[in-house]
């Protein structure tokens, strides 16, 4: 195309409409997203490659704008959004409303309207005579451990050229994000041998090995408090949590199994696989040989649950720099949260950023609402993108 199709051009607004009507709700297919976001690309003639999941019904989708032998950009966000059930809401989540330069529904912010604006650029992207491509990567399942754009980010692995930069819209104010925290959470289940609270020497209690393992983890958490720490960032410490626990069936009885799971936050510069390592050490190699003393059917098993890689992009590099230059802003700033951009700098080793449209305080929560202002400072943010792009 020559020149931007006005014929068929949408809004953010019409296209967030859209996208927020399709309930992909972590667990559900987002293919019918998927199906309403190729056929608008269709209309410029842009083609997309689907990377589905090993069951068929989620996938990720890939398009590229512009010349493929050429480094570009990403621009990457995920279709899922997080669950409404139990949630007040004061109309249909899955129907934008508007009302006072607010857009309420699920995923509004998180992230689709990200995903909205990168779309109502699309005519601008297919007229420009771009120097260098655009690559859309929509993705599923982030919203659990950031699963679907794994396979993405591997697929780009074996790129003959790499993209020179990732920009992820998650929702930031359109401020400037260069780091956030790794994260990796495990189930551990611990197999006892049950029998009368009054022969407990004889036994093997559960719930008690559970609890000298929480106990271990607890003080990691304690030396993680006081070891490397990083201002920029809301909580500055790397952290250990333990959440739900489980176990026993009533008192006079010795408790076969205890289940519980925990987690680990880290800033990106500290090893948080050795952490876990830790762990299972201290379990298999401490508490496990006393429990087996007794009976050789006890033990202690781990389950990943979930795990992302930390994002450390150093303030001057070219990527923090552009994007600052991009968003119009001056600082930048860290979080907690993570991000597929992790993967895409670690895995891919493509350089890195978090900056997008809405509010993180909104995300998850009944009445989810993006600002439309917002939406027009990403729009500005990506036209100035393809311009230097031209």
């Amino acid at each position: 195309m020559n020149q931007a199709d006005t014929s068929t051009r949408m809004t953010a607004k019409d296209l967030l409409t859209a996208l927020v009507g399709f309930d992909t709700t972590t667990g559900n297919s987002n293919l019918p997203l998927l199906d309403y976001v190729e056929a608008y690309l269709g209309r410029f003639g842009i083609e997309g490659q689907r990377l589905p999941d090993e069951t068929g019904t989620k996938a990720n989708l890939i398009a590229t704008i512009g010349p493929e032998a050429v480094s570009g950009y990403v621009l990457s966000g995920h279709t899922d959004v997080v669950p409404v059930i139990g949630q007040d809401w004061s109309s249909d989540p899955f129907v934008l409303r508007e009302e006072n330069g607010k857009l309420y529904g699920r995923g509004t912010c998180d992230m689709k309207g990200f995903l909205a604006c990168c779309l109502a650029k699309v005519p601008d992207m297919a007229a420009a005579d771009l120097k260098v491509p655009f690559h859309l990567v929509f993705s599923y399942d982030e919203e659990i451990g950031c699963v679907g754009v794994r396979s993405a980010v591997t697929d780009m692995v074996g790129w003959q050229v790499k993209p020179k930069g990732c920009f992820v819209g998650e929702p930031t104010n359109m401020g400037v994000i260069i780091g956030h925290k790794a994260k990796s959470s495990l189930k551990v289940t611990v197999t006892g041998k049950a029998g009368h609270s009054s022969l407990a020497p004889d036994l093997v209690n559960a719930v008690e090995y559970a609890a000298c393992l929480i106990v271990r983890i607890r003080e990691i958490g304690q030396r993680l408090a006081h070891d490397l720490r990083d201002d920029l960032y809301d909580m500055p410490v790397s952290t250990a949590h333990v959440g739900p626990i489980a176990g026993g069936t009533q008192l006079n009885i010795v408790p076969e199994e205890c289940t519980f799971e925990f987690e680990f936050r880290t800033l990106p510069e500290v090893d948080i696989d050795a952490l876990v390592e830790e762990v299972k050490a201290y379990a298999l190699d401490v508490l496990e040989p006393r429990m087996k003393a007794i009976d050789s059917d006890c033990g202690i098993a781990f389950e990943p649950l979930a795990s992302s890689p930390g994002l450390g992009t150093h303030p001057e590099e070219d990527i923090a720099v552009f994007t600052k230059f991009l968003a119009g802003r001056n600082g930048h700033a860290k979080v907690a949260y993570g991000t597929e951009a992790g993967l895409f700098q670690t895995i891919a080793g493509v350089p890195s950023a978090v900056c997008g449209p809405g509010s993180i305080e909104q995300a998850h929560k009944p009445d989810e609402f993006i600002e439309v202002g917002e939406l027009a400072a990403c729009e500005a943010f990506l036209g100035r993108l393809i311009a230097h792009c031209s």
